[in-house]
This record gives structure tokens, C-alpha cells and sequence, in this order.
């Protein structure tokens, strides 16, 4: 799960949020007043989301979201009038006074929003036979071309993105045509 950090300019209302998300189920990795505190806790997280106001002790929420590194997201609590001068496509609003419903929805979004972009990034694992029919294109390779296993890999790699096919279709290509 993404690690929760929360912030405001009062540290009790950083409190209270957290203390609300405790009890919807929710572990907070953090809540604090000012976004230094923030980019020292991402430093030390892979992939995260950060749950604040406006206007912290330090910066404002722009130039907070400008310092996360990738694999953070932002929810930004604020008034109606102040979301609507906020034009980043990336950040998640929910405005003020807080019903906590939309609270939940808006992180359990951030949270399958991540979970199918992660999902999608992920390598696809080869099988076994499909590490072998590349084994063999690189032996061919090897054997017919004087390549070392490196370079064979990696001219196997170089026509399989220059033709747009898959590393396994290149193989296969390369040892129909031996």
C-alpha cells in the first residue's frame, strides 16, 4: 500500500486528518506542518501520497508537488476558491469543509489509480521457452557473427525496438533465417 503522509500549516489539523484515517483503516506514515519534513520522509519511501492544504509552514502546494519525486501523488485540501486556481491535472482536490467520505474516495482513487498504472509497468515474466528460443538466437549469434553474449543480447534488443516487436518475435526471426 501507499504510504500516507499527511500535512497542514496547524499541526492538530495534520493530527485530526491522520487521526480520521487511522480509523477508516488507513496507516499514515507521517503528518507534519512544513514540506521539508515531506521531501526528507519521500526520500525514504519508494512511492507515496500526500494528503495537504493549501499552504504549508515552508511552501505552498505547488511548489511542494514540484519537489516530489515520481511515484507520489498529491491530494490537496483546500477551499472551493482556492481549488479552482489550481490547474495541475495531477493533483486530486477535495475542497473544504471536509466530508470525510470524499476524503476515502478520493485516496482509495489515488490508490487503484496507482495500483493499474503499476500493474501495467510491470515487465511481463518470460517462460521458461521463451528464455530459451533468445538462448538460442544469442548462441546463433555468437557462434555465426563472433559476438559476445552482450552483444548479441543487446542486437537482439536493438531490432526488437527498432521493428517493434517482442524480444522473443525477434529470436524467433533471427533463427528462421539462419
Amino acid at each position: 500500500m501507499l504510504s500516507i503522509i499527511v500535512a497542514f500549516p496547524k499541526l492538530d489539523d495534520a493530527n485530526k486528518i491522520k487521526n480520521i484515517l487511522v480509523k477508516n483503516g488507513y496507516e499514515v506514515a507521517l503528518s507534519c506542518n512544513n514540506a521539508a519534513q515531506i521531501i526528507n520522509m519521500c526520500s525514504k519511501l519508494d512511492e507515496g501520497m500526500i494528503i495537504c492544504g493549501y499552504k504549508l509552514a515552508d511552501m505552498i502546494y505547488t511548489e511542494l508537488f514540484g519537489y516530489l519525486p515520481a511515484g507520489f501523488s498529491m491530494i490537496l485540501l483546500a477551499s472551493a476558491k482556492k481549488l479552482a486556481d489550481c490547474y495541475e491535472p495531477d493533483i486530486v482536490k477535495v475542497a473544504m469543509p471536509l466530508k470525510i467520505n470524499e476524503l476515502v474516495k478520493s485516496i482509495d482513487s489515488v490508490y487503484h489509480a496507482y495500483k493499474r498504472q503499476k500493474k501495467f509497468n510491470r515487465p511481463k515474466e518470460r517462460t521458461e521457452e521463451e528464455k530459451k528460443i533468445i538462448d538460442d538466437a544469442k548462441t546463433l549469434l555468437i557462434c555465426s557473427h563472433g559476438m559476445t553474449e552482450e552483444e548479441a543480447h543487446r542486437y537482439i534488443q536493438k531490432i526488437s525496438m527498432d521493428s517493434g516487436n517482442s524480444m522473443v518475435e525477434t529470436a524467433e526471426m533471427i533463427l528462421i533465417l539462419k
